[in-house]
């Protein structure tokens, strides 16, 4: 059997069990990776009850440094540190520059780890482009087929729906999905939560922004869609008003050690999300990151407390 074979096998024995156990109501979390205290968080995508760790990897700029042998051997040993730490989502496109080559690249140098739950996106206007942007993007990771295929923000979405339902049908996709951000097009992103055949929706939401909380989240509950948080750190921004500030006292309560968790766990205990993809290009801080995946979370009061408090400062 040749290292494909072998992969896609062990990629399916994980996920039959854990879908197993999710259909029979059971806990799905994953041993704890070493140096971790606890069991990491796992979360059902509910279209068929697989699961996935609840922090992924975003790709946008991070990855995107073009031709650079050291940057890209650096971006490889993020990732190493990412599956060390159980990671499974990673999250690209097209748009994101070079990212999808230096992904496809790490992939290569780590024998592409069989808990990678890979995810991408088709971005462009004509939906006659698609179907060979996407066989790029299979080139470029280096992968068969993927995970998941997302329309990006939306971006012709009525054709490549079309396309990406055959692609599913033909195996090229197990899920397909839409994205917005910056909290943009939620109109219209309800619309297609609602009346689509789709598995996975993509948009912002963290404990600033959070005007998710009023209809997309509620709505995908619902229609029992799975839900990829971007932007989670607001692109940095939450971090400067906190800078040199001591964790609140509640934060010994959820077990979080930086900012960093504390913002990751706000969103990853709403009962909806599904996944958060915080973006890095730093082992220590990809490090902090998968830290939000152990310990304790918060509960509504406390969530709305840690709202209160960071909206205060």
């Amino acid at each position: 059997m040749d290292t494909l074979s072998r992969r896609l096998d062990g990629m399916m024995n994980r996920r039959s069990l854990l879908a197993g156990m999710a259909a029979c109501g059971l806990s799905a979390a994953l041993p704890a990776p070493a140096g971790a205290a606890s069991p990491i968080l796992m979360r059902p995508i509910p279209k068929s009850g697989e699961t996935i760790p609840a922090i992924g990897m975003g790709t946008w700029i991070t990855f995107n440094v073009g031709e650079d042998e050291t940057l890209r051997k650096q971006r490889s040993e993020v990732l190493r540190r990412f599956f060390a730490l159980g990671g499974g989502m990673i999250d690209s496109s097209p748009m994101y520059g070079s990212a999808e080559a230096v992904v496809g690249g790490g992939l290569a140098r780590l024998g592409a780890p069989d808990t990678l739950f890979s995810a991408t996106k088709v971005w462009t206007w004509r939906g006659s482009a698609g179907e060979e942007q996407m066989a790029n993007s299979r080139r470029l990771w280096g992968l068969p087929s993927f995970d998941l295929m997302q329309i990006h923000n939306l971006v012709g979405w009525e054709n490549h729906l079309e396309t990406l339902l055959r692609d599913k049908a033909e195996g090229r996709v197990r899920y397909i999905g839409v994205t917005t951000s910056h909290g943009r097009r939620h109109e219209e992103l309800e619309e297609i939560m609602a009346s689509q055949p789709i598995d996975f929706v993509q948009f912002t939401y963290n404990v600033v922004d959070r005007e998710a909380e009023q209809r997309l989240l509620p709505l995908a509950a619902e229609r029992r869609l799975a839900v990829i948080v971007n932007r989670p750190f607001r692109r940095g921004a939450l971090f400067s008003p906190v800078e040199g500030r001591p964790l609140p006292s509640w934060a010994a309560e959820i077990d979080c050690a930086n900012w960093a968790q504390v913002f990751l766990k706000f969103i990853v205990s709403h009962p909806a999300v599904t996944c958060a993809i915080p973006a890095t290009s730093q082992v220590v801080h990809m490090e902090e990151n998968m830290g939000a995946m152990t310990g304790r979370l918060p509960d509504e009061a406390l969530r709305q407390r840690m709202a209160r408090d960071l909206e205060a400062v």
